[in-house]
């Protein structure tokens, strides 16, 4: 049987894994009546209920006697890990552009990573259904982003294929309404090439993805570069280096077949298969015959951007609510973390208490933590903060992203203001049609923390901004963080509606009548810019008399503001934590007793 590998790329939202269902049903990898859920790629929790790919996951369809083996790649830069990877198992992409939306900055990423490697693209404009497509400007979009990505002239001479993933159609003519996918499944037959690889020599295998099978322990996924592998057949693993990490043999192999992994008894150079049977090897590592000494060249990863602290919870309420709250499951769940993900860092502070956690970015680390606390976990989460660096003069550097804002034009003002004040450079700002204006800045990462939330209110919802690591450039000095106070709880007890409604006139409130509090605890947003202690828990006092002319009026209170995961982590300040349990997500100060505040706050002012 013939074989094709390729990836898919697409921008967040662009219809990939809805293409490739379509792929699925038209290639009769699924039955007739058999019923599938919709985005079949988006297995993990999380996937479904974001509507994004978190994970790279490779699946296999079968065409008229080709077999395509495809990899659904996550479209976000912040799991540009999983991409970088991948993308050695692949001898084509596939380029997924809405045909309204154009090229946006993480396609650039990810289509960067590919032209590099040499991959030949095809292009795919989807969703030309739309009533407001723009299908001629968003091609001469896609052939700029090529050049500036210094393709070769075979990589700019692509192929390009009209579609509508949702109703399954793909043409050769932008004006076609209707068919099947069979052009496409035809281009990527006669466009990628197959696997030009030994099958004669010794058996060797990147290692691309792992993960952990309750029965068959660790489970290896990448593509077989040379030879034949057969069940039980001796391997051993090699580190970048060349040095024996383990031995062992290959107790099971696994082929993909739709989105099942199908036990099979030999694999050739060129299949992507899964691996059983060895305890130690991962990551960028190569299995190989016990007679390969010489290992396969991985990857370089790009390195992490940011970093946040990961601790023991350790407020009054810990362990009510989760699991596992010792540091030492903590340590065992990042660095294992760590040991799949190979865009993450982790290093052990000198209290052994808390870990530095570091990463290509906020939603990262956030789908990190959110997983962790669907696990059992009790967390302390600090402030993100950007990891620095020193250039060849020893001057201090830090990374910059190019941010693309989607944006009415009555708000583009306010954002470019806003923009300024975190010393963004605007390098670009024209109409993007339908009465919004497309601008593009090159700003510090440390300023754009906890922007987006500010952002969405400025434009009342209807603003989309894009991020994407540019480069490491000369640190921009002091960026003003956030202006308002925070209203701490001065005390333990119960909130109390007769406390809280006064306080409302001093801020927005965090917290509702009845909720839990200990001291040191964030309950609301001061409209001023200091910190504020408040009591929180003060009851009317009861007596024996009725009051007279309706005194006793009922108190009416706002709903409190609750926060997501990510709002709270870009809300908190330096001395500020979030603390993050199973079913609660509080804010608290990082020194619940007030004296030991303001004396830490004095030595920090002092130093």
């Amino acid at each position: 049987m013939q074989l094709r590998n390729i990836a898919i790329i697409a921008h967040v939202d662009h219809g990939k894994t809805t293409l490739v269902d379509q792929l699925f049903r038209q290639s009769g990898t699924f039955r007739d009546n058999q019923r599938i859920e919709e985005r079949a790629m988006d297995s993990n929790d999380l996937e479904k209920e974001r509507g994004i790919t978190i994970l790279a996951k490779p699946t296999s369809i079968e065409w008229e006697g080709t077999r395509i083996n495809i990899v659904d790649t996550p479209g976000h830069a912040d799991f540009g890990g999983e991409v970088e990877r991948i993308l050695s198992m692949v001898d084509g992409v596939i380029l997924l552009v809405d045909s309204s939306e154009g090229a946006m900055p993480q396609t650039k990423f990810v289509t960067g990573k590919a032209l590099a490697l040499g991959l030949r693209p095809i292009v795919v404009v989807n969703k030309v259904d739309r009533p407001d497509q723009r299908i001629q400007e968003v091609l001469d979009e896609v052939f700029d982003l090529f050049v500036s990505l210094d393709a070769t002239d075979e990589q700019l001479d692509f192929p390009v294929l009209y579609a509508s993933g949702r109703n399954g159609y793909a043409s050769e003519d932008p004006d076609r309404r209707e068919g099947t996918l069979t052009p496409l499944f035809q281009k990527i037959v006669d466009h990628v090439p197959p696997p030009a690889l030994d099958v004669d020599a010794p058996f060797t295998f990147l290692v691309t993805l792992l993960d952990r099978d309750n029965f068959l322990g660790r489970v290896l996924t990448g593509r077989v570069t040379s030879g034949t592998v057969k069940v039980n057949q001796p391997i051993h693993a090699l580190d970048m280096d060349g040095k024996v990490i383990e031995t062992g043999r290959a107790s099971k192999i696994m082929t993909f077949q739709g989105l099942e992994r199908v036990p099979t008894d030999e694999a050739r150079a060129g299949d992507i298969i899964s691996l059983a049977g060895l305890a130690v090897a991962t990551v960028s590592n190569t299995i190989a015959d016990t007679s390969v000494t010489e290992p396969i060249q991985a990857q370089p990863i790009d390195p992490p951007t940011l970093s946040m602290r990961f601790a023991v919870n350790d407020s009054p309420m810990a362990g009510r609510e989760g699991s596992k709250v010792t540091s030492r499951m903590i340590r065992d769940r990042l660095f294992r973390e760590a040991e799949s993900n190979v865009a993450i860092k982790v290093t052990e502070s000198s209290d052994r208490d808390s870990y530095e956690v570091a990463g290509r970015g906020e939603l990262q680390l956030g789908v990190l933590i959110e997983t962790m606390r669907r696990e059992g976990f009790e967390l302390g989460i600090s402030r993100p903060r950007v990891l620095f660096r020193e250039d060849e003069n020893g001057k201090r550097t830090e990374p910059y992203e190019t941010v693309i804002i989607d944006v009415d034009e009555e708000y583009s003002g306010t954002v470019v203001e806003k923009m300024n004040l975190r010393k963004a450079e605007m390098t670009d700002m024209r109409p993007s049609g339908g009465g919004k204006t497309r601008i593009t800045f090159s700003a510090p990462s440390r300023g754009m923390i906890g922007y987006h939330g500010e952002f969405l209110s400025d434009t009342r919802g209807t603003g989309i901004m894009n991020r994407l690591f540019e480069k490491y450039g000369p640190h921009k000095g002091a960026i003003e963080g956030r202006k308002n106070g925070v209203l701490i709880s001065n005390g333990a007890g119960e909130a109390q509606g007769y406390a809280l409604g006064p306080l409302e006139a001093r801020g927005i409130l965090f917290v509702g009548h009845g909720e839990a509090l200990y001291e040191g605890m964030i309950i609301g947003e001061n409209a001023k810019t200091e910190d504020l202690e408040v009591n929180p828990m003060k009851a009317k006092q009861l007596t024996n008399f009725r009051a007279s002319g309706g005194k006793d009026d009922a108190i009416r209170l706002t709903p409190p503001k609750k926060m997501t995961l990510e709002q709270a982590i870009a809300y908190i300040d330096d001395d500020e934590m979030v603390e993050v349990t199973p079913k609660t997500i509080r804010l608290r100060k990082r020194f619940l007793d007030p004296n030991e505040r303001k004396r830490n706050k004095r030595s920090a002012e002092a130093a």
